[in-house]
């Protein structure tokens, strides 16, 4: 019985992927929904989940599954079997993935009541309400962080990254559509038949992505993520931050803190090379740096970040122990890995790079990290805004009165 229930999925993953690459060559959408609807009526989260990570897995590259993945939620809307399935985690105020469904409400309202009733208006008051309704849209950018930097990880610990990689990189775009339009509707001299086909556009990706998160990502992390996955969520949710603002509700469970009398760890001091410091006293001056540190380990794995008060980047406590090729977005891990790579073996040890972000003027550097043997021991990035310290001009030789 069980080889022919196992046959018989084989045959259906077989059959969809069929599907899949006849679309990606080129056949119309409605032919495809019905070929779809005469062979399968119904799918679960499970095959799609299969069918994207087979797709990578035979060769198709992530970029050509990203560029399909609107088309997946067009083909598998409503007709996605486990859908209604109780989840009992729904049901509890505060909990992350309730909050993180909650927010999906939200979006789409906010689409339906503060952007669709001025799209093909052309007074000024609806332009006006229409470039509000996009800057509110805009901070569906911390929902998204939230989901890459606190459920992924769950998601990579069972083997599943065809959903982080392929979500990853649409919501990427997602960002860079609004970005662009919004860069329009500030623009006085953009043409308003423009400015309407590209909110068109991007609502509709938007309103996929709600589609994907709601029917195959939140069932999948009810099913895989541990409840020690779920504390580290919400514990990292604030640092990140909302779509427009926190939940009102509070999730009741917490992690017992280990309260460690200070004279306890003092009597175990760390020894350097020069000189010795408790594990209290490193870790603040590691945390008191004007910078961002963060090491990863000789097989890639992130082991440890500093916490001072400037964060430059995000960085919750969920990516400890997260290979490093998982941390960045898909269009920029391939930097991350030669860089990693070319450490490795030799080549380089260090690498730098300098970014303009909003105010700020960001210098990113990588060392490679060696012992006294010139073993490679990991990488450790350092961040840091020395936009004031480009700024410096004379010199300064007395105590701030401040």
């Amino acid at each position: 019985m069980s080889e022919f229930i196992n046959n018989n999925t084989q045959e259906r993953q077989k059959k969809l992927k069929v599907l899949i690459k006849k679309i990606h060559s080129g056949m119309p959408l409605d032919e495809a929904k019905a070929l779809f609807k005469k062979d399968f009526q119904e799918i679960s989260t499970d095959e799609i989940v299969k069918l994207e990570q087979g797709l990578m897995d035979e060769g198709m590259s992530m970029d050509e599954v990203q560029s399909l993945c609107d088309v997946h939620a067009a083909l598998f809307d409503g007709s996605i079997s486990d859908i209604h399935k109780s989840k009992t985690m729904m049901d509890i105020p505060g909990h992350p993935a309730k909050v993180f469904s909650d927010e999906n409400k939200n979006i789409l309202a906010l689409i339906e009541t503060e952007i669709v009733p001025y799209i093909t208006k052309r007074d000024p008051n609806s332009f006006l309400m229409l470039r509000i309704g996009i800057e509110r849209l805009m901070e569906i950018s911390n929902h998204y962080a939230r989901k890459e930097y606190l459920f992924f990880p769950g998601l990579e610990k069972k083997g599943i990254t065809s959903i982080p990689k392929v979500m990853w990189g649409v919501d990427d775009e997602i960002r860079h559509d609004l970005k662009a339009l919004k860069k329009l509707l500030d623009d006085k001299t953009s043409d308003y038949k423009e400015i309407e086909e590209k909110t068109l556009a991007v609502l509709e990706r938007v309103k996929d992505m709600v589609m994907k998160e709601e029917n195959i990502l939140l069932p999948k992390l009810s099913e895989i993520m541990s409840f020690y996955d779920w504390i580290l969520a919400d514990k990292g949710s604030d640092e990140i931050g909302y779509f427009l603002e926190a939940s009102k509700e509070t999730w009741a469970v917490k992690e017992d803190d280990k309260q460690v009398e200070d004279d306890e760890v003092l009597n175990g001091e760390m020894k350097f090379d020069a000189g010795s410091l408790s594990q209290i006293e490193l870790n603040s001056i590691l945390n008191t740096l004007p910078l961002d540190m963060t090491f990863v380990d000789k097989d890639g794995h992130v082991k440890y970040f500093t916490q001072g008060k400037e964060r430059i980047f995000n960085r919750p406590t969920t990516i400890i122990g997260r290979h490093v090729s998982l941390c960045h977005p898909p269009k920029s891990v391939h930097i991350v890995e030669e860089i990693v790579e070319s450490f490795k073996i030799g080549t380089k040890d260090h690498e730098d790079f300098y970014i303009q972000l909003k105010e700020m003027f960001i210098y990113i550097r990588y060392f490679a990290v060696r012992d006294k043997d010139n073993n490679y021991l990991g990488t450790l990035e350092i961040t840091q805004n020395i936009k004031p310290i480009r700024a410096l001009e004379g010199e300064k030789r007395l105590i701030s009165k401040e």
